[in-house]
Order: structure tokens, then C-alpha cells, then sequence
């Protein structure tokens, strides 16, 4: 009797934080598809500081089984009270470019919008935008790997998982149960999630906050994290976010700073 094949588990690609930026969601899916990885999840913020929201909401529609909603797509879909002067001036330039042309070109980008869920688990993870305690709007930066209440505030709310993935932030690294921050640089861009749960932000394709100005993405394989950072074509975003008049040129500026 034939044995059973071994099927290997798929290696899932994570991405987060695009922000309207086609040249690093490009270049990072160029990099997903020499990986090999046999899935592509994102974690929000497809919109929002770039100059291209049509372009990579569409490109996400395309290419990621599911999209869950960040900040700036709850933003767009509703009144955004808590953004800074600077991303509200992008998000209310956004919602027009979303809103421009005809029903039948804006309405399938809205209909996603609005079908994005704040949360999704299955097998061993868990994907939130901002942290399982507050999906959308808590960030998770690196000084909270020392904040004991707030950790256990989010791994109370793992609902089986081993592993949360989240974005928001931009600042990629691991804040395992036990307490700490450990950013890609100290474990060689690897963690292996075994036995001690852990909450992983896989950093941002568009916006990067972490002082490298590369597109960051995380793949998962087989209970590994690992991180990755790719180039892209900065000066061409930055030029065409000089263009548009309505956009902030700080939004320009940071993205060759990483900050």
C-alpha cells in the first residue's frame, strides 16, 4: 500500500503598511515569488502618505488572499479624529482618488474596503494591524517589549495561536512572551517559534520607521520567521509625491530616512 505523500506546511508571505507606494509593493513581490512562497496575506494599510492608492489597492486585490484592515483603511472609511494634520491631509486626498471615475471602477475598491475584517486566525497565527488588544489603532514599538501589562493584555487575546503577527508601527522585530524586544539584526533575520509564543511586527513595505530605508516583509515557514529587506526605487515614489500638491512633501522626504 502506497505510504501517504509528506506535504510540506505552504510558506506564507506577510506584508503590511504598503501606504500607496507601488514601487516597493512591486519590488517585494518580485522578492516573494524568488522565495517561492506559496501564499501572501497583508495586514492593512494598503493606503494612506503614498501617491497611488488606486494602483496598490488593486495590486492587493490581485495578488493576497486577504487583506485586514488598518488604520488608514478605517480611516478612509470613516472619520479619521486621531490622525496627525500630515496623514489626514494624505487620507482626505486619498478618499477623493478612490472616489474618482466612474461607479463601476471605484466601487469594487470601496466594496473591499468595507469587507475587510479587523482580525483573522487560522492554524498557529493570529494577524491584527495594530496588536490583539486593539487591532486597528494600538501600536506595538520596541520599549513595549518592557511593559508586562500590556504584553499579557495581548497574549491573553492569542485565541490559541503561537504566533501574532501585526504591522502598524513600521518597526519590525519579535516581542516574545517572556518579555523583551528582539529587532531582525539580533536573531539574523531568523526566530523560530517553538514552545514560547511570541507577537512578530513584520515591519512596513512602504513606509519603513526602523532607520532602513528597504521595504520590510516577513515570510513564515514551518513555525520560522524570518525577515526580509528588499530595495526599491525610492526617488521615483519621492518624485511622485512631490508632484501631487495635496500630499505633504514630509512624506517625501522620510522615506530615504527610514524614519
Amino acid at each position: 500500500k502506497a505510504q501517504p505523500r509528506y506535504l510540506p506546511p505552504p510558506m506564507i508571505a506577510l506584508i503590511s503598511d504598503i501606504h500607496s507606494n507601488t514601487a516597493a509593493l512591486q519590488a517585494v513581490l518580485e522578492e516573494i515569488q524568488e522565495l517561492g512562497a506559496d501564499r501572501i496575506l497583508c495586514l492593512g494599510d494598503v493606503i494612506g502618505y503614498g501617491p497611488e492608492p488606486r494602483e496598490t489597492l488593486s495590486k492587493i486585490m490581485e495578488v493576497c488572499e486577504l487583506s485586514i484592515m488598518g488604520n488608514h483603511e478605517h480611516g478612509a472609511l470613516f472619520y479619521a479624529s486621531d490622525f496627525n494634520p500630515k496623514a489626514r491631509a494624505a487620507l482626505d486626498w486619498t478618499r477623493d482618488q478612490l472616489n474618482d471615475g466612474s461607479r463601476e471602477t471605484k466601487m469594487p475598491l470601496w466594496k473591499y474596503l468595507g469587507d475587510m475584517k479587523d482580525r483573522h486566525r487560522e492554524d498557529d497565527f493570529l494577524l491584527v494591524h495594530g496588536s490583539p488588544r486593539d487591532p486597528i489603532k494600538e501600536y506595538m514599538i520596541p520599549r513595549d517589549g518592557g511593559d508586562a501589562d500590556k504584553l499579557a493584555g495581548c497574549f491573553e487575546l492569542f485565541d490559541g495561536a503561537s504566533v501574532a503577527f501585526v504591522g502598524h508601527s513600521h518597526i519590525p522585530g519579535v516581542y516574545p512572551e517572556t518579555g523583551g524586544f528582539i529587532p531582525p539584526t539580533e536573531c539574523d533575520g531568523r526566530y523560530q517559534v517553538n514552545g514560547t509564543r511570541a507577537l512578530v511586527n513584520i515591519g512596513s513595505v512602504g513606509q519603513p520607521r526602523d532607520g532602513d530605508s528597504r521595504a520590510s516583509f516577513v515570510t513564515y515557514d514551518a513555525g520560522e520567521v524570518r525577515f526580509h529587506r528588499v530595495s526599491y526605487d525610492i526617488e521615483a515614489t519621492q518624485r511622485k509625491i512631490l508632484a501631487i500638491p495635496e500630499l505633504p512633501e514630509y512624506l517625501a522626504e522620510r522615506l530615504s530616512r527610514g524614519r
